[in-house]
């Protein structure tokens, strides 16, 4: 299975930070959060990497190059000068990833999560991992029901997606691309039971902000 890693955005919650480093080359406890992943999904088994690229691309591409020196293969998806979001990076990608479903992860987290550990089952087109929601985030996503996502549930409590899911390429099918958020999409299948979930308690942080960047940095040093 061949792996994805969303790194094309401008980041501009991080500013002043983002404009002159992209995101995903900001450090977490003294390695880089896309150095984090390409270590984490080598050691899960995944050696075929793509990387979406836009905001200050050459500078990612200098730094992790062919991926050789993590012992994985590299390939870039460029976008452009505008990135197309979740949905539209993915779908600009999907000549890299063959006809096979595949693996996504966001740049901007950190997680102990084992990729290795997620398959998607037969009748999805794709199967996301949900975490408690944090602080910043406690009204939650998506609800869960025997493995099934739904997208709108008043009644169920609600969890967030920790951006890491598989996806089967026919969940684009008709999709152009252009620019466009993933959520909506997922919430079009979830209608129909084709998406489904697993939750995951262990250690997972999103860094989207300075504030979270710093406090996960000093947390570091305290252990």
């Amino acid at each position: 299975m061949r792996a994805m890693i969303l790194a094309a955005g401008k980041g501009e919650r991080m500013r002043p930070l983002t404009l002159v480093k992209p995101k995903p080359l900001l450090e977490v406890c003294g390695t880089t959060l896309l150095e984090h992943h390409i270590i984490n999904l080598k050691e899960s088994g995944f050696n075929d990497i793509i990387i979406n690229i836009s905001w200050l691309a050459q500078q990612i591409m200098q730094k992790i190059g062919d991926g050789s020196q993590y012992g994985v293969s590299v390939r870039y998806s460029y976008e452009g000068e505008e990135p197309l979001e979740t949905g539209g990076g993915i779908v600009n990608a999907l000549h890299l990833l063959n006809d096979k479903p595949f693996l996504v992860v966001n740049a901007d987290i950190k997680t102990d999560f084992k990729f290795d550990d997620l398959t998607l089952p037969t009748q999805s087109l794709a199967h996301l991992v949900l975490v408690k929601n944090p602080k910043h985030h406690l009204e939650g996503d998506f609800s869960i029901e025997s493995n099934t996502l739904l997208g709108h549930h008043k009644e169920k409590e609600k969890f967030t997606y920790s951006g890491i899911g598989i996806y089967h390429p026919d969940l684009f099918n008709n999709c152009k691309p252009e620019k466009f958020r993933l959520a909506p999409l997922l919430r079009k299948y979830m209608q129909t039971d084709q998406v489904s979930g697993q939750l995951y308690y262990g250690n997972w942080d999103d860094i989207g902000t300075i504030q979270r960047l710093s406090e996960i940095n000093m947390n570091c040093k305290k252990k």
